[in-house]
């Protein structure tokens, strides 16, 4: 009802869920999406340019910041470790985008 109430009411249908609500989406498999500021920008920092430039793709690329903030946080990107997980996902990404 307080959905239907909110898209009917024109307020954009936003849904705040409550810790009981997500663990339960989240035991069931469901992935809970929010909204991302499509103007954002990647953050100067050098080790994420690298990254970027071994996906393929550059700072102004459309999908750069999404990319950035789905990486897990710079202090744990600048281990050996987290970075040996890494290049198997930017060998994909890069495959994707061409020579």
């Amino acid at each position: 009802m307080g959905l239907a109430a909110s898209l009917a009411g024109g307020e954009g249908g936003a849904v705040s869920w409550d810790g009981l609500q997500r663990e339960t989406l989240d035991a069931l498999g469901f992935t809970l999406w929010r909204r991302i500021d499509a103007t954002a920008s990647v953050p100067d920092d050098p080790l994420l340019h690298a990254l970027l430039r071994a996906a393929g793709r550059g700072p102004e690329a459309p999908d750069a910041a999404s990319l950035c903030r789905g990486w897990m946080p710079l202090a744990r990107l600048r281990t050996p470790e987290a970075k040996r997980a890494l290049w198997p996902q930017l060998r994909a990404l890069r495959s994707r985008t061409g020579p």
